[in-house]
């Protein structure tokens, strides 16, 4: 059965902003929150369950007018690894950036041994990544390893 042209979704092309692409599906809403995307007065548009030759089906979110720091892009490389974004200035991708996960990742995840000092006392949760091909994070703590599928954000 042929597809007609209105059976496309169709979005508003960005002028300037920032195109968070290959999300992982059910980690769209997880990346909305960790931004505090809910918290800014641009244009967003967001994509999920989107038909990915690659990964199946994706997401995608369309920010108007925003551009992302380096502490935020390796904040969304714990949730979300192998996304791409892309910079549009005047309607044009100037730059495709590849989030890799970062050496040290502070404040954004929450320890899962119940007895780690963490959980009890104010203070940041460290964690130092042992392996970023699987996304494996451990405690400066208490020494616990937290593997991709387990982490839990604060």
């Amino acid at each position: 059965m042929e597809k007609s042209a209105k059976s496309e979704l169709l979005v508003a092309a960005l002028e300037n902003g920032t195109v968070i692409d290959h999300i992982p599906s059910d980690k769209v809403f997880d990346v909305v929150n960790l931004l505090g995307l809910t918290g800014i007065n641009t244009p967003i548009t967001i994509g999920a369950n989107l038909s990915s030759k690659k990964m199946g089906s994706k997401g995608i979110i369309k920010i108007a007018d925003k551009y992302f720091t380096e502490k935020e892009c390796s904040k969304l490389s714990v949730i979300a690894p192998n996304i791409v974004l892309n910079i549009i200035r005047d309607y044009e991708v100037v730059e495709k950036k590849r989030i890799a996960m970062p050496d040290e990742v502070r404040g954004i995840v929450k320890c899962g041994n119940p007895k780690c000092i963490t959980n009890h006392e104010p203070m940041q949760t460290v964690f130092d990544v042992v392996d970023k091909r699987n996304g494996t994070l451990r405690c400066r703590y208490c020494n616990k390893d937290i593997h991709k599928g387990d982490i839990k954000l604060l």
